[in-house]
């Protein structure tokens, strides 16, 4: 059985795609750099993560962009050797009209480079690439305000867009229209939206025309994909979905979740991807293979496949490679010089650059949250000699929800380890400042609890002997509903340099352990 989401841990708004045996999935990243997961798998079971495809500034700039903004829901198809990738960079999101904007690049090598982007329009998110039998390409989004599905013609010779743009589709009564996917299936034109909003009314809603330009008829049982916060089950927020076949003629469709822990409605590692088989029913509409419209936590695998797998990624990185893991995130831009495991072999120096609450520059190497019980665990060297340096371990969500634990000095020039706290932007001491002993390495260590829902900080001086910070502290403040985000907790190393200086600490290695059994 294939156990859902089969891409724990900040992973939404999944686009799925096959290509012989071969399955692709593309995930939103939003402010996270590099711009859009990738990833790959033969079995819809075990998934490998792929180098991003938006990986050079050229690319992607999103200095200055807004917490949860960025990269909104990739949507990634092929055809005829040829790999697309269309997108969204948000740049703001307030006010009646957004800046988003739509981009699409391609490759003939999904593992490789990708092109430098085309710029599409700005009218709304979450584009996609249709690609029809005719040879005729089209570019479907929602328009902004949730007014309805825009689709207008894509010129791939002259890569741009062409022609009229027509609204084909108003929503339904659930409203707030948006991640649609359009199909060609036998002599209909399927169009797949997410609706009800990306909390927990989420849905997934179909419609269906013999025309591309309509008129749509709505599936008389939608939603074909929901769920209730007050009902049993594991996953909430469903909604945002994609589908594909299999080479043995089975249906499967992938879409956005969350696990809030049971009885509460705060999702701290953000929204997910899970998956469900499903069937093409005699009317013609996509149904759920296990009945209803309630997402299932253990769901069928495809038949005739070999098992999928790749190597792991170890507990411990010892820094010992020239590059860092592709797991690893940063915010907004790549960290370039600012970090290196070349400078000092095996560790990892990181140069301190703007305070946390930055939109811009800032030196922070990260790893999302993929279970709820967790232990986070590192080293550091670092000398600081003013306190507007700092340097330690964070437990992350956005530029304004955040905890540090860390390394600076006190304004008499003493070594003290502090515990920072930033929720909604107001910045506390949750710990009296703890004096070390000069010029020694630095053990940190952040263990949450089984619901995820406590956070324990932990300091040594020599790594055996452990003392803990304070008596724990809530982890409320790096969920979804508190942060009104899309993102997930991450953990990290971290520095900043507030003197201009670019002071720099040496991590000699991170440990990431999910201590909950997710098979």
């Amino acid at each position: 059985m294939i156990h859902n989401p089969i891409l724990r841990g900040f992973c939404p708004d999944p686009s799925i795609i096959r290509v012989g045996e071969d399955y692709y999935i593309a995930t939103s990243t939003f402010e996270w750099w590099p711009g859009v997961k990738l990833f790959h798998s033969r079995d819809l079971k075990h998934w490998e993560q792929l180098p991003s495809p938006l990986n050079r500034m050229s690319q992607l700039n999103m200095i200055g962009d807004p917490t949860s903004g960025g990269i909104w829901a990739p949507c990634l198809s092929y055809d005829k050797g040829v790999f697309y990738l269309v997108y969204t960079d948000v740049k703001t999101k307030k006010g009646r009209y957004y800046n988003n904007h739509n981009y699409m690049i391609q490759t003939e090598d999904i593992r490789g480079e990708w092109s430098e982007p085309v710029y599409l329009n700005s009218t709304g998110f979450d584009p996609s690439l249709f690609h029809d039998r005719d040879g005729k390409k089209y570019l479907v989004n929602m328009r902004n305000g949730f007014k309805g599905i825009l689709v207008q013609e894509y010129d791939p010779v002259n890569r741009k867009l062409v022609g009229e743009i027509q609204n084909i589709f108003p929503g339904t009564e659930a409203g707030f229209t948006e991640g649609p996917h359009l199909y060609r299936i036998g002599e209909w034109y399927y169009l797949i939206v997410a609706e009800g909003g990306t909390g927990y009314g989420h849905c997934v809603t179909q419609a269906r025309s013999r025309n591309i330009w309509g008129p749509y008829e709505v599936d008389p049982e939608n939603p074909m994909l929901s769920s209730k916060t007050e009902e049993e089950g594991i996953l909430k927020k469903c909604g945002h979905a994609d589908f594909t076949d299999t080479p043995y003629g089975e249906w499967y469709m992938v879409h956005l979740c969350a696990r809030p822990p049971k009885g509460s409605t705060s999702c701290l590692l953000g929204r997910e991807t899970a998956i469900q088989k499903v069937y093409w029913s005699q009317d013609g509409w996509l149904r759920l293979s296990h009945g209803g419209n309630r997402a299932a936590e253990y769901v069928e695998e495809p038949a005739d496949t070999k098992e999928y797998t790749f190597p792991v990624r170890p507990i411990r990185d010892n820094f010992d490679n020239e590059k860092l893991d592709l797991t690893y995130v940063s915010p907004r831009i790549p960290l370039g010089d600012k970090a290196s495991l070349m400078e000092r072999k095996g560790y990892l120096r990181l140069y301190g650059q703007e305070s946390m609450n930055s939109l811009h520059r800032v030196t922070l190497v990260a790893l999302k949250q993929s279970e709820y019980q967790v232990r986070v665990e590192t080293s550091l060297e670092f000398y600081p000699t003013h306190p507007e340096q700092l340097a330690g371990l964070t437990y992350f969500y956005d530029v304004m929800n955040f905890y540090i634990f860390g390394k600076t000095v006190d304004e008499s020039g003493q070594e003290v380890l502090v515990l920072l706290k930033s929720d909604t932007g107001v910045i506390t001491d949750e710990i009296t400042p703890i004096p070390l002993k000069p010029d020694s390495a630095l053990y940190l260590k952040i263990m949450t609890n089984e619901v995820g829902d406590m956070a324990h900080f932990f300091y040594s001086e020599n790594s055996l002997n452990w003392n803990e910070a304070g008596s724990g502290f809530r982890s409320d403040i790096l969920t979804d509903e508190h942060c009104r985000g899309f993102t997930g907790a991450h953990f990290g190393m971290y520095c900043h340099d507030m003197t201009g200086g670019e002071v720099f600490a040496d991590f000699d290695y991170f440990e990431y352990e999910n201590l909950q059994v997710t098979e």
